[in-house]
């Protein structure tokens, strides 16, 4: 076939050198216009990520924009109908924003693997652990959750043989996993108001070691982990709001723990009593509030 080829192309070079030569010029002048195109897109997309983080380290902690898609998922009826009867949030978002959490639920029911120990799962596991994580993104561009690609249930407290230690949750990052007791993870959503939501404890873990590994390129990740870091560099200078915080009760004992238990447990606060953190402790409120970029009905 190749000696064929060969000859044809030959035979048209001997008879139609003219035509020979416009094809040459054709298939060079594509290639030098897709090159031109793909130069000028890398260009212009650097501009922007320059541009963009620059403001957001330099002037105010705002994404250029939030959502935009060139085609959105659409998430299916049943799924839809878990969201308005178990997902207040969603609820409260406008018609244009409630679409954009659709698709963002979509890819997080697509990509993860969900994985029943000892329990079927069901629609409404993944929708409700799936929205979880689609509220703590949505104020970010970067929404994706590398680290996570498996969705691990349990019924109910699990033993872990890595620590040798009963669980509620936990985010496994060497296994990429989040793992939950399906009935704590319930109780985070059954009682609205207590400061308890294993779900959002354990996504904004793993949304935190995302982001980490992403923070030279990503402003979503900027805006998360500076804010954060404006909040610890503002109660080590302020020790008289460091000590009302944490005399005032209002976070559990285990967010002083560590760094990585104190955002989860600030952040499990800021969803759940919004109010009343916002009355007690504005300034801290406001951070929290600019970490996740949280612009929406009810914060």
């Amino acid at each position: 076939m190749n000696t064929t080829l060969l000859s044809t192309v030959s035979l048209l070079i001997e008879k139609e050198p003219a035509l020979v030569f416009k094809i040459v010029l054709l298939i060079l002048v594509l290639i030098v216009v897709f090159l031109t195109i793909v130069v000028v897109y890398v260009v212009l997309r650097g501009s922007f990520n320059f541009f963009e983080m620059a403001q957001v380290e330099l002037f105010k902690k705002k994404q250029f924009y939030t959502h935009a898609y060139l085609k959105k998922r659409t998430l299916h009826n049943d799924y839809k109908s878990i969201l308005k009867e178990q997902f207040g949030f969603y609820n409260r978002l406008t018609l244009s924003e409630q679409k954009n959490f659709e698709h963002r639920l979509q890819y997080y029911l697509k990509k993860w693997e969900f994985i029943g120990k000892e329990i079927e799962v069901n629609k409404t596991m993944k929708v409700m652990i799936a929205a979880t994580a689609a509220k703590l993104t949505f104020g970010f561009r970067h929404y994706k959750i590398d680290s996570v690609n498996k969705i691990i249930i349990y019924p109910k407290t699990y033993f872990s043989k890595i620590n040798k230690q009963w669980h509620k949750g936990e985010f496994n990052m060497a296994y990429q996993a989040l793992i939950f007791s399906w009935e704590d993870f319930k109780k985070g959503y059954a009682i609205s108001n207590d400061n308890l939501n294993l779900g959002v404890h354990e996504c904004i873990h793993a949304i935190h070691f995302s982001f980490l590994k992403s923070r030279k390129y990503s402003t979503s990740s900027a805006i998360f982990l500076d804010s954060f870091h404006e909040l610890l560099v503002l109660l080590d200078a302020n020790q008289s709001l460091k000590k009302k915080l944490v005399t005032s009760g209002y976070l559990r004992d285990y967010a002083y723990e560590n760094q990585y238990e104190f955002i989860s447990v600030v952040v499990e606060n800021f969803i759940e009593t919004p109010l009343e953190f916002q009355s007690q402790f504005p300034v801290i409120y406001g951070k929290v509030k600019q970490m996740l970029n949280f612009d929406f009905s009810g914060y």
